[in-house]
């Protein structure tokens, strides 16, 4: 819920933003209006603009001009669209079908061919499938390094044609394979130009060829044991520095189709080196300042314009690479590695593999960068044209989608796997030529294409049937077309009445001033041809209108914020208010559902309803619907001694009963009425008498009426039993007594043992005097000899 609010917002923001788009391009017909953005429509009503409304303000959003009472048939607003006009399905075909399709009969891609029809900012988009078939032919042509250091590479290369057609056979059974041979320019520095080395340039006794560019030893064929027979007759040459001259060799290879055999399939040229490379800008070393023109020069099967063009560049090599459907695998010893992946990185759809020294592991180094390169798919489009983008989006194998650069690409398909593309063009403008363009996709490396025209939307359909010099725009000052008048050359104006030349005199000036005032148009608009035009601004929902531009839809009074409180619209400075809706600023309600009390009363019959909101006549009530009294007593409270007294003749009314509590019909019942039985308020009520009874009863009001049910019996407590309680108090002293008598004869039970067991203590510790009496005499007598001396 906290959600929905601000998108709502960014919703509004949106189209006030595309709006303000359409008003401020300032589009004065209604192809300059739809140029603008897809989101901009025309009003070809003729009476659609107001007084002071300049001839632009036909253009707006859709929902804008809809709001302004534009007739939906009225309004232009052409759209895109997408045309198939070839969608051949992929073809499904296997190698074990008895049947050979030709090359040309197998389709990888689809459509074929589009058409679409593009405004300018709305793109559209086309899915693209492609699907690699099984046993597609394939050419391959082997391009070798002949310098002396490549003289081991040679032996093993001599019996390549009949092993790598054997290898092939597992992917393709249509397969063909050529031969050519490259050294350098024959020029210095890169050879010796001397007599004898021209014939010989090995030196000791090596037997070696004389130097050549390139030669075109085999063209493609599905012999193998022709290349082998051949290749075994080549012989190594030489040169002076260490790189060669292989790109001279690759140019020729590309752009001489018809002396190379290729076909439309798939062709993979292997470029076989231990070497680096020369490249454009190195021919001036020796002499040679013409840049390579990318045409084939090949004579009795050699390059002879060598001496006479420089080295192609690498972005000419990867345009004629590419516009041949080449795919380019570099097989290179270990040592060129990192400069061959370089390369490799620069030219799409190459490959690079490493060589042994001996070129033992060609063989496998092919099939390799084969599974590698056929494993991908890359689509490239031509060039676009001016204002026009491409877009792509890539469904790949498991679902996996690519956007950005990532999108143009599927990598790890097999054999009879199928991806998709969604493919998106869009225009940000017109041509200036407005006549349709061609661009073609393709996967790289692949002979099939896409071709997509352009047309482009750069007018209304309403155009066409303009009515030229029409009476309608001034004495033929103009076309009348799409409800407005387009001026012819040197005219301006909403009808096209007035010259350019007359645009600032005066007495037109004069006439955009409202009671001879001094301000032109109000100060809010330009006064063209002596009528105002109004100025536009930021918001395009507030408009300027009126013949002197006096009048506008956002100075209105407010309420809340909000202009005509949001219940009302704005005309020239004034709120024309909805239905039950009046004030200055639409923010008085005339319904008066929102002072419906609960009991179906206009505010409780305490007051009236004023915009909607209640108010209190009588002033100790309050609340929305005058139901609060904050000093009042409750309702139970204030009708109690009445119900008392009716229903019971007792309490504080009881004499005055008929004078004071007539106002209420007494209904008694032996159950009261539950709330949900009824179809209006009940309150129920629970009071106590001077008895301590109680009495039970609801208060209502139905249709104006007090009603006051009432249970008839009161719900008295009972009186006392005294034979229980006399029991209960005697049994309770006599319980009290015994557990007073069992406490103190506890106490002193307690009490003589711990006296005797004191005594007992003492008792133990208790030690007698031994001593003889003092008043004791023994009756014996001792008397010693003194003469006696022990003997």
């Amino acid at each position: 819920l906290f959600i929905i609010p601000f998108f709502l917002e960014i919703f509004i923001i949106f189209f006030r933003k595309v709006g303000s788009i359409c008003i401020k391009a300032n589009a004065q017909s209604c192809g300059e209006c739809i140029q603008v953005s897809e989101a901009c429509g025309w009003c070809t009503d003729e009476n659609f603009l107001t007084v002071g409304e300049s001839k632009s303000a036909r253009c707006d959003d859709l929902e804008s001009l809809k709001k302004r009472s534009c007739d939906p048939t009225k309004v232009e607003n052409p759209r895109g669209l997408i045309q198939i006009n070839k969608n051949k399905p992929v073809t499904i075909r296997k190698k074990d079908v008895p049947e050979k399709l030709d090359p040309e009969q197998i389709t990888q891609i689809q459509p074929q061919k589009l058409t679409l029809t593009l405004r300018s900012g709305e793109p559209q988009t086309f899915d693209l499938k492609f699907k690699r078939a099984e046993d597609y032919p394939i050419d391959l042509y082997y391009l070798m390094d002949l310098s002396f250091s490549m003289k081991d590479d040679l032996e093993n290369v001599k019996n390549l044609g009949t092993d790598l057609m054997r290898e092939m056979q597992v992917i393709t059974s249509d397969f063909r394979i050529g031969f050519g041979s490259f050294v350098e320019k024959t020029v210095m520095p890169y050879i010796s130009t001397t007599p004898a080395r021209l014939i010989n340039p090995c030196t000791g006794n090596q037997n070696c060829t004389s130097p050549f560019s390139y030669k075109n030893v085999l063209k493609l064929t599905n012999k193998g044991d022709e290349f082998n027979r051949l290749v075994s007759r080549q012989q190594i040459s030489g040169n002076l520095d260490s790189p060669e001259g292989g790109f001279d060799a690759i140019m020729q290879v590309a752009v001489c189709e018809e002396q190379i055999g290729w076909r439309n399939v798939t062709r993979l040229l292997v470029f076989s080196t231990d070497a680096g490379f020369h490249f454009a800008g190195d021919g001036k070393l020796g002499g040679i300042v013409l840049p390579n023109d990318g045409k084939c020069h090949l004579e009795n099967n050699m390059y002879t314009m060598s001496h006479y063009y420089d080295y192609p560049s690498i972005a000419h090599l990867v345009q004629k690479l590419s516009d041949h459907n080449i795919q380019t695998i570099f097989a290179v010893t270990e040592e060129f590695q990192p400069v061959y992946k370089e390369l490799k990185n620069l030219i799409p759809k190459s490959a690079v593999g490493t060589l042994s020294s001996n070129s033992s592991n060609v063989i496998k180094l092919i099939i390799d960068a084969y599974n590698s390169l056929s494993s991908e798919v890359i689509l490239e489009n031509g060039r676009l044209p001016e204002g026009v983008s491409i877009t792509y989006k890539s469904i790949c194998k498991n679902g996996v989608v690519g956007t950005g650069e990532n999108g143009r690409k599927c990598s790890n398909i097999s054999i009879g796997d199928e991806v998709s593309f969604q493919i998106s063009i869009e225009s940000k403008e017109c041509p200036s030529h407005g006549k349709p363009e061609v661009i073609t996709i393709k996967p790289l490396g692949f002979n099939e294409e896409v071709e997509v025209v352009l047309n482009f939307i750069c007018d209304c359909q309403c155009a066409s049937d303009g009515e030229p010099n029409s009476e309608k725009c001034h004495e033929g000052n103009g076309t009348f077309e799409c409800g407005a008048c387009k001026c012819n050359d040197g005219r301006i104006g909403r009808l096209c009445e007035c010259s350019k030349d007359e645009v600032r005199t005066e007495d037109l000036d004069a006439n955009c001033r409202k009671d001879n005032g001094t301000d032109i148009c109000s100060n809010n608009g330009d006064c063209v041809c002596g009528t105002c035009e109004c100025k536009k601004r930021e918001n395009p929902a507030e408009i300027y209108s009126g013949k002197y531009c006096e009048c506008d839809n956002f100075n209105c009074d407010r309420s809340n914020n909000k202009l005509c409180g949001g219940h009302g619209r704005c005309e020239c400075r004034k709120c024309i208010c909805d239905a039950n809706y009046t004030g200055s600023a639409c923010d008085c309600s005339l319904e008066t559902s929102t002072c419906l009390a609960k009991n179906g009363q206009i505010c409780n019959g305490r007051g009236t309803c004023e915009c909607g909101v209640c108010k209190c006549t009588n002033p100790k009530f309050q609340g929305p619907t005058c139901e609060i009294c904050p000093t009042c007593p409750g309702v139970c409270a204030e009708h109690k001694d009445c119900v008392q007294c009716r229903a019971f003749q007792a309490g504080e009314k009881k004499d005055t009963c008929q004078q004071d509590c007539s106002y209420f019909q007494l209904i008694k019942v032996a159950k009261l009425p539950q709330p949900t039985d009824q179809s209006f308020p009940l309150t129920h009520c629970k009071e106590r008498d001077a008895n301590d009874c109680w009495f039970y009863y609801t208060y209502a009001i139905r249709n104006d009426n007090k009603e006051v049910y009432v249970v008839e019996t009161l719900e008295c407590p009972p009186g006392p039993d005294i034979i229980p309680i006399v029991a209960g108090v005697v049994a309770g002293i006599v319980l009290i007594g015994l557990a007073l008598l069992l406490i103190w004869k506890l106490l002193m039970i307690i009490h003589d043992r711990r006296e005797f067991a004191k005594f007992e203590k003492e008792k133990m510790n208790a030690k007698w005097d031994t001593g003889e009496n003092p008043i004791y005499k023994s009756a014996v007598t001792t008397v010693v000899n003194p003469k006696y001396e022990g003997k």
